[in-house]
C-alpha cells in the first residue's frame, strides 16, 4: 500500500503540481552532476526518472523517494573521464560496476537480516550522520546565495544575489507558515517561480544578467539523447575504471542508510524493515547500474526531495512517479529542459538553505524521538565524533591518487565503532 499522507482529498491536477514540485526540487543537482563531470544532462534526467520508477517498483511502491544523480562519484566520474568525452565508456562501464556493489550488499542484507545492521547503526549513530548529511551541504547553499566565496581571492558578498536568495527563502517561508489549502502544500514550487520572476524584473530594470536565455535558443525542441548530439556511445569495462569507481559504493551504502531512515522518519515508518534495506538498497543499486548502461551518473536517494515531504506532508509514491515521469519528459524536450535550467543560482541557493536545514533538523528530531539520553558520557562521545569528523572532514580523504574516502562514511564507521566498544551504561 502506498505511503499517501494527506493525498486523499487532492485531484489528479493538484498531484501533477506536486509532482512538478518535486521536479524542481531534484533538476538542479541532478543536472550539476553532469555538467560537472562531462555526462550528458538530458540523460541524467531520464536516468533519474528511469531510476526512480525502477526504485519504486522494487520496493513495492512504499518508500515516497526520488533517485538523482549522486554527487558522491564527481571526484571519481572526473577523474574517468578527464574532460574527454572518449572516456565516457569507461565510466559507464564503472558506474555499472558500482551498482552491482550494491546488489551484492543486498543480497549479504538479506541472510543476515536488517537487524544485524541495525545494531551497527542505532538512532544515536544515524541521528548525528543525518545532522552532517543535511550541514555538509549547507556551505553550497551560501555559496549560490552569494555569501561564500567559490575560491576566488578577490571574492566579495555579492548583496544583490544575497536579496535574491532572501527573497526565495521568504516567500518559501512565509507560505509555509502562514498559507491555507493547496497553496500550503506547494511553497518551494511558489519560491522558485517568486524568486525567478524577481530575477526577471531585475534584468529588465537594473540591466542585471541573472537569466541567460541563450541555450533556449540553442536547446532542440525534441532531444534524442546522445543522438541529436552525436554523442551515443556503449559502455566498456576497464579494470582500472571499475576500481577507481566501483569503491565509491560502498560509502554510499552508509549514506544509504541514513537516506532511508531520513525518510522513515519523515513518514512515520520503518523502511529499514519494510519494504527492507535489503529491497531499497536493491532499488539504488538497479537504479545506478541502468544509469551506467544509458550514459547517466549513478543514482541515490535525494535529500531535496525529502525536504519537500517535510514541507507538503504529501508521502505518495504516485506523485514521486509522477516527478520521474516529467524528469523522462525533460530529457526529450530540450526547449523545457533549457528553461529549467536558466534558475538564477542565488534562487536556487535561498531556497537550498531551507532545504538542507530540514535535513539537519531531522537528524535532530530522529534523537530527540529516540529519546537518546545525553548524561550518559558514551553518548555524548558518539555524537561529538561523529559531527566533528563528518563535517570537519566533508570533502574527504585521499587514500591513493585515485580513491578517496568522504568525510561522511569516516563519521558513520567511527560512530558505529564507538558505539561497539564504549560500555553501555557510561
Amino acid at each position: 500500500m502506498q505511503n499517501e499522507g494527506n493525498i486523499t482529498s487532492l485531484s489528479t491536477g493538484k498531484k501533477v503540481v506536486l509532482g512538478v514540485q518535486h521536479l524542481f526540487a531534484m533538476f538542479g543537482a541532478t543536472v550539476l552532476v553532469p555538467i560537472i563531470t562531462g555526462l550528458h544532462p538530458s540523460m541524467a534526467l531520464i536516468g533519474a526518472g528511469l531510476g526512480t520508477l525502477l526504485f519504486h517498483f522494487i520496493t513495492g511502491n512504499k518508500v515516497p523517494a526520488f533517485l538523482g544523480s549522486s554527487f558522491a562519484f564527481l571526484g571519481v566520474l572526473s577523474m574517468i573521464i578527464g574532460g574527454d568525452t572518449a572516456n565516457i565508456p569507461l565510466a559507464q562501464g564503472g558506474i555499472i560496476a558500482a551498482g552491482l556493489v550494491y546488489v551484492v550488499i543486498a543480497i549479504i542484507i538479506k541472510f543476515i537480516g536488517t537487524d544485524a545492521i541495525m545494531k551497527l547503526f542505532p538512532p544515536v549513530v544515524t541521528g548525528p550522520v543525518i545532522v552532517v548529511i543535511g550541514l555538509g551541504l549547507a556551505p553550497n547553499a551560501l555559496q549560490n546565495a552569494g555569501l561564500l566565496s567559490n575560491g576566488a581571492a578577490d571574492f566579495k558578498v555579492d548583496w544583490l544575489s544575497v536579496g535574491v536568495a532572501a527573497f526565495s527563502l521568504a516567500v518559501v517561508i512565509a507560505l509555509t507558515i502562514f498559507a491555507k489549502g493547496f497553496f500550503k502544500l506547494v511553497p518551494i514550487l511558489f519560491g522558485f517561480t517568486a524568486g525567478y520572476v524577481l530575477c526577471l524584473i531585475l534584468d529588465a530594470v537594473a540591466g542585471t544578467h541573472f537569466v541567460d536565455f541563450s541555450a533556449i535558443a540553442a536547446a532542440p525542441w525534441i532531444n534524442i539523447p546522445y543522438v541529436t548530439e552525436n554523442f551515443f556511445t556503449l559502455p566498456k569495462f576497464d579494470l582500472n575504471a571499475i576500481l577507481t569507481i566501483a569503491p565509491v559504493a560502498l560509502v554510499t551504502f552508509m549514506e544509504h542508510i541514513g537516506d532511508v531512515t531520513v525518510i522513515g522518519s519523515v513518514v512515520g515508518k520503518n523502511f529499514l524493515k519494510d519494504p527492507g534495506l535489503h529491497r531499497t538498497i536493491l532499488g539504488d543499486g538497479l537504479a545506478t547500474a541502468l544509469g551506467g548502461l544509458i550514459g547517466a551518473p549513478p543514482n541515490t536517494t535525494y535529500g531535496e526531495n525529502t525536504s519537500v515531504l517535510v514541507t507538503t506532508k504529501v508521502y505518495s509514491t504516485s506523485v514521486l512517479k509522477i516527478a520521474a515521469v516529467f524528469a523522462i519528459a525533460l530529457g526529450f524536450f530540450g526547449k523545457f529542459g533549457a528553461i529549467l535550467m536558466t534558475i538564477p543560482t542565488p534562487v536556487l541557493g535561498g531556497i537550498s538553505i531551507m532545504l538542507y536545514g530540514m535535513i539537519a533538523s531531522i537528524g535532530m528530531r530522529t534523537m530527540v524521538e529516540s529519546k537518546i539520553d545525553f548524561s550518559f558520557s558514551r553518548n555524548l562521545i558518539i555524537v561529538a565524533l561523529i559531527l566533528v569528523v563528518g563535517l570537519g572532514m566533508w570533502n574527504g580523504i585521499a587514500i591513493t591518487s585515485t580513491f578517496s574516502l568522504s568525510g561522511l562514511f569516516l563519521a558513520v564507521v567511527i560512530g558505529a565503532l564507538a558505539n561497539q566498544i564504549l560500555p553501555q551504561n557510561i
